[in-house]
Formats: structure tokens, C-alpha cells, sequence
């Protein structure tokens, strides 16, 4: 999702959740995605994961923005739209199970996101992981000279 702010565009990108990631900022927020199951249309999934990580519901028409290969393999195809979105608010997010601490057989539940929030390019550049910055870049070519983009 982005918007555009007092002539800037910005981005919402999402902080991942759990005890893995409770310390971690810089290069490690996300676009909110997730993983389609078998016979589900991309566009589907990615309005469908955007709702479940969010809480958000994604209204309007979708910006293709094409598909990049994270570091780990994963292939993420993604879209954009234009919202807004109160960022103070919590967020409402799924949420996933895992041991904890390692080793205690404990099992937790933990929210897939713990946070969203509106950046800046440049600030959302720093903060978002290096392979799903291309994205952005596609997203800042397809809406043109319309929006300031700060960087």
C-alpha cells in the first residue's frame, strides 16, 4: 500500500513478529505477502495475505509490480494499491505458533506482523530488506513524475 503524503509518496511496509525479530529494525521490515496456496490466483492471495497480515482490506484497483527472488529463494510476486492507513493503531495480524524458547517444549503463538507503518522512500529504503527493494523501484516508475519521491 502507499500514499501520497504532502506531495511525497510513501510506502507501508510491515515489521515480522515473534521473538526472532522483536530486536531487529533496519533491513528486516517487509511488504506484507504471503505464500498462495495451490490453484489460488496470485492477485487473490496477494489481497487476501495483505488482509490477513494487516487487518487492512485492500480496496481499488492493483499496481502489477512483478515478481523478485529473495536471498532465501523465495519467489515474492507483488501489487500495489493507494490507501491510507491511522499507523498509531495497532495492527491486526495472524498469527503463527513455534517453540519457545528453543529447546523448553513450549509452544507460543506470536502475530506474523507486530507492526505497520508508513515510510518515506528514503526512510522505507533503510528499513525495508535489499531484495524487495526493486519493487519499490517499479512502483516509483509506474505512478511517473505524479509524486515526489524524496530520494
Amino acid at each position: 500500500m502507499y500514499r501520497v503524503k504532502d506531495g511525497a509518496l510513501q510506502i507501508l511496509l510491515a515489521h515480522p513478529g515473534g521473538p526472532l525479530f522483536r530486536n531487529k529494525d533496519d533491513g528486516h521490515w517487509t511488504i506484507p505477502k504471503g505464500e498462495p496456496p495451490a490453484g489460488e490466483p496470485l492477485m487473490q492471495a496477494a489481497r487476501r495475505e495483505f488482509e490477513e497480515e494487516t487487518g487492512i482490506k485492500p480496496a481499488g484497483a492493483l499496481i502489477e509490480l512483478g515478481s523478485i527472488r529473495q536471498k532465501g529463494g523465495k519467489i515474492v510476486h507483488a501489487w500495489a494499491f493507494e490507501g491510507d492507513y491511522d499507523d498509531s493503531q495497532p495492527v491486526r495480524s495472524n498469527t503463527f505458533e513455534m517453540q519457545w524458547p528453543p529447546g523448553s517444549g513450549r509452544i507460543q503463538s506470536f502475530t506474523e506482523v507486530d507492526k505497520v507503518r508508513f515510510f518515506s522512500l528514503a526512510e522505507g529504503k533503510k528499513k525495508l530488506k535489499d531484495s524487495q527493494w526493486p519493487l519499490v523501484e517499479r512502483l516509483v516508475v509506474t505512478l511517473g513524475t505524479s509524486v515526489n519521491t524524496g530520494l
